[in-house]
């Protein structure tokens, strides 16, 4: 489902305008290690409501909502863009690193020897 406005219309968000909005919703300190450990305890609890999601759904009989997993994404997104901030990184500069990391260790694209041996190829 794409993100939709009160007349139907997409909005299409970047990383720093999506910083902007963490920011502006984040009212606590401006010391990193706060941001840091908001960031990761955030990051522990939302994840949690995914796996938790998840687990309901194979072991308990309930359907997954993708609507719901995307709300606890969201929210998961706003701990990581709060992260990046603590440590002076902007989201498409995370984004290129993982991408740049990826490439390096999956240069083929997945590959399960690459996988099981990662130490060798690093």
């Amino acid at each position: 489902m794409k993100n939709e406005g009160k007349k139907g219309e997409i909005h299409s968000v970047n990383g720093e305008q999506y910083r902007t909005e963490v920011l502006r919703t984040y009212v606590q300190s401006d010391d990193p290690k706060e941001k840091l450990t908001l960031a990761a305890l955030g990051l522990t609890g939302e994840s949690g409501e995914v796996a938790d999601h998840v687990k309901k759904a194979l072991f308990q009989g309930h359907e997954i909502d993708p609507d719901h997993i995307a709300k606890e994404l969201g929210d998961i997104l706003w701990y990581i863009a709060l992260a990046c901030d603590a440590v002076g990184y902007s989201l498409d500069e995370v984004m290129q690193l993982n991408v740049e990391k990826l490439r390096k260790r999956y240069p083929n694209g997945f590959d399960v020897e690459r996988s099981i041996h990662r130490a060798q190829y690093e």
